[in-house]
C-alpha cells in the first residue's frame, strides 16, 4: 500500500514560483510511475506532469510545458513538481497521484492511477 502526501501550495502572484512536494510510504514507490493532477472548482481533474521510475521520462499537459517541471528522488520517497511563470488559470487544487503498474508509463488518465493524496491548494492572483 502507498500513502502519498502532497505540500507546498498556497497563494502565488501571477508571474511567481511554488513548488508542491509530494512525500510517500511504502517500498515499492522507487518502481512506480507517478503524476500530478489538478482540479479547478467545477471542473474535472486533469494531467498535469509524470514522471517514470527513472526519471528518464517525463510528460506535461501543453498548457505548462515550460512552465512547470516534474522531478523525483526515490531515496527520499519524494516526487516534486516546481511551478513558475504562474498564471491565474493555475488556480486549484493540486494532487499527487502514484500508479500501481511498476516501471510503467505516466498516462494522463486519472484511471490509470491507484493512490492519491490529499491535494494542496494553489492560488494565483492577478
Amino acid at each position: 500500500q502507498v500513502q502519498l502526501a502532497e505540500s507546498g501550495g498556497g497563494l502565488a502572484q501571477a508571474g511567481g514560483s511554488l513548488r508542491l512536494s509530494c512525500t510517500a510510504s511504502g517500498d515499492t514507490l522507487m518502481t512506480l510511475p507517478m503524476g500530478w493532477f489538478r482540479q479547478a472548482p467545477g471542473k474535472e481533474r486533469t494531467f498535469v506532469a509524470g514522471i517514470r521510475y527513472n526519471s528518464v521520462d517525463v510528460s506535461y499537459e501543453d498548457s505548462v510545458r515550460g512552465r512547470f517541471t516534474i522531478s523525483r528522488d526515490n531515496s527520499k520517497k519524494m516526487i516534486s513538481l516546481q511551478l513558475d511563470s504562474l498564471k491565474p488559470e493555475d488556480t486549484a487544487v493540486y494532487y499527487c497521484a502514484g500508479s500501481n503498474i511498476p516501471f510503467g508509463r505516466a498516462e494522463a488518465d486519472p484511471n490509470e492511477y491507484a493512490y492519491w493524496g490529499q491535494g494542496t491548494q494553489v492560488t494565483v492572483s492577478s
